[in-house]
């Protein structure tokens, strides 16, 4: 099967960064994206970005249409494209799929040709300047089939995958929507707490913040016009999440009456639960060797420092970068195998480079 002929036009309909990113992603491979959103400048700025073309397509030619909208719109105008575009698959990148294919069931309407999809990639940025044809790249593209949806629209819905480069799996809608209350929606509200904790804490203490705490917050700085139309979306999911994170925040509290014998414990069911996260290209995690190494803060001394690793023929697995609060200097935090540590630290050590 052809997936560029298979999709050829392709309708987006929301230009933020997902809808904006299919856009590029697909127009990139070859298909004609046409690109639509309530607010006309934000299409014609994805247009300018090689997203698409604002131009109206004919109806009766569209293959597919992605509707990019935000949460509480998307039953309104996934009904809405089934009735305009009456040869198209239609799929959304919406994050939560049960509350959706719900409201759409209530219309009564023919839902052969829907199939809600969710790409499991983004940022805490937003809008189409955010936008790229790569967002999607090896990344987990989740697909909630039901039982009115054909083969044929499920095909179509596939072939978009294939083309943004990602990887299809599939769940109910309504294991869809446990699996991101877990992985994806109570770790941001985790985020947003700790975030609004910072709030009562004096600045004076912020300057002793290090990488950890911008780690933990970092996403707590996500739109949270969005994140309360999803939030809103999947709260039978996120309950049952969130009172377990208040049972075992209770059992740290408790556990500080004695934390010689009950901290521990508790601390390492933490470091066990990272060890369930993949690693890189879904394989089981691994336990890295680090290396942390001081950069000045001048022109061209990261990009002689990746010279340096390169010529060392060790492959980098994962990097962090923090910055001195005080002095002008960074450090750059280098993954290697374990096997590697010793020859990376001593390339370095050789080219001049100062381990910390």
């Amino acid at each position: 099967m052809n997936d560029v002929k298979e999709l050829d036009p392709t309708v987006v309909l929301g230009t933020g960064l997902l809808g904006a990113s299919v856009g590029a992603a697909l127009t990139r491979a070859g298909v004609t994206v046409h690109l639509s959103d309530a607010v006309l400048s934000h299409a014609r700025v994805a247009e300018t970005l090689g997203a698409g073309t604002t131009a109206k397509p004919d109806p009766a030619a569209v293959r597919l249409v992605v509707v990019a909208t935000p949460p509480r719109s998307l039953a309104a105008v996934i009904g809405e494209a089934l009735d305009r575009y009456p040869n198209a698959a239609v799929t959304d990148v919406g994050s939560v799929k049960g509350r959706v294919l719900r409201q759409l069931q209530a219309t009564g309407r023919d839902l052969s040709r829907y199939l809600g999809s969710h790409p499991m990639a983004g940022s805490q940025h937003s809008g189409p300047v955010s936008a790229s044809p790569d967002l999607f790249c090896d990344r987990t593209w989740a697909v909630t089939p039901h039982r009115e949806v054909t083969e044929a629209t499920a095909d179509r819905v596939r072939a978009l995958i294939r083309l943004c480069g990602a990887r299809y799996v599939a769940f109910t809608p309504q294991e869809h929507d446990s699996a991101v209350a877990q992985v994806s929606h109570l770790p941001q509200l985790v985020s947003v707490l700790m975030a609004d904790h910072l709030l009562g804490i004096p600045s004076s203490h912020l300057a002793l913040a290090g990488q950890g705490l911008r780690d933990v917050t970092r996403i707590a700085g996500s739109d949270p016009g969005l994140w309360e139309q999803i939030i809103a979306g999947n709260v039978d999911a996120l309950r049952p999440e969130l009172e377990a994170v208040r049972a075992h925040l209770d059992e740290m509290i408790a556990a500080l009456d004695d934390p010689t014998h009950r901290v521990r414990p508790i601390l390492q069911r933490g470091v066990n639960g990272t060890r369930q996260i993949p690693g890189k290209h879904g394989a089981p995690a691994m336990d890295y060797g680090h290396l942390v190494i001081e950069i000045p803060d001048t022109p061209g001394a990261l990009a002689q420092l990746f010279r340096d690793i390169a010529d060392a023929g060790v492959n980098i697995e994962d990097i962090d970068i923090q910055h001195d609060l005080v002095r002008q200097v960074g450090y750059l935090e280098v993954a290697v195998e374990p096997g590697h540590v010793r020859e990376v630290s001593e390339a370095m050590t050789a080219a001049g480079w100062k381990l910390t």
